[in-house]
């Protein structure tokens, strides 16, 4: 199995930024995609940004030239946010699909716990 820990999250004023980090951690595993999600208060999961698998980037529509996803390492992802407005508060989950080498090989899609982000108007 294995665990996503982000860090980076806290309070940020409207116009300003904040990164984000996100480390996976386990045995014998590898990421073939990595991104981060967000979900407001009252509202649905909505990713927000994604390493392709062909080193491309995705990214929603709300955050396009305002975010910036990367990878720091093999294990690593990074979601630098700037201009940061009211409606970019949420808790942001790093999520990555893995493939798992033990007694049998299988793909999961690991889950972080999630950090809180809260711009102030």
């Amino acid at each position: 199995q294995v665990q996503l820990v982000e860090s980076g999250g806290g309070l940020v004023q409207a116009g300003g930024s904040l990164r984000l980090s996100c480390t996976a951690s386990g045995s014998a595993f590898i990421i073939t995609e990595m991104g981060w999600y967000r979900q407001a208060p009252g509202k649905q999961r909505e990713m927000v940004a994604t390493i392709l698998r062909g080193g491309g980037a995705a990214y929603a529509d709300s955050v396009k030239g305002r975010f910036t996803i990367s990878k720091d390492s093999a294990i690593t992802s990074v979601l630098q946010r700037n201009t940061l407005k009211p409606e970019d508060t949420a808790v942001y989950y790093c999520t990555a699909d893995t493939t798992i080498y033990g007694e049998t090989i299988r793909q999961e899609t690991a889950w972080g716990q999630g950090t809180q982000v809260t711009v102030s108007s």
